[in-house]
């Protein structure tokens, strides 16, 4: 299959499981992937330590913004602090 940049993307290309840092490529790889049916969607949620919520808003900004929709779509969870 071909990846998000026009080159070929196989299991082997993809991210490192334990990846912390999550550049757009990274994420735009994944989504490829997912879509193009290289993994499923719940191996790649389990793979990445991803909720699907943040799987599909980065699904959502490829298809609105392209990869440059990816800059800043990390979800962050705050604590309730007093």
């Amino acid at each position: 299959m071909v990846g998000p940049t026009g080159t070929p993307l196989t299991l082997h290309d993809l991210p490192p499981a334990n990846t912390d840092r999550w550049v757009i490529r990274r994420k735009a790889e994944v989504v490829a992937a997912v879509r193009g049916g290289l993994i499923s969607l719940d191996d790649a949620l389990a793979r990445y330590r991803l909720t699907a919520e943040e799987f599909l808003a980065w699904q959502k900004a490829i298809d609105k913004w392209g990869m440059q929709g990816l800059r800043t779509t990390r979800i962050q969870h705050y604590g309730r602090g007093s």
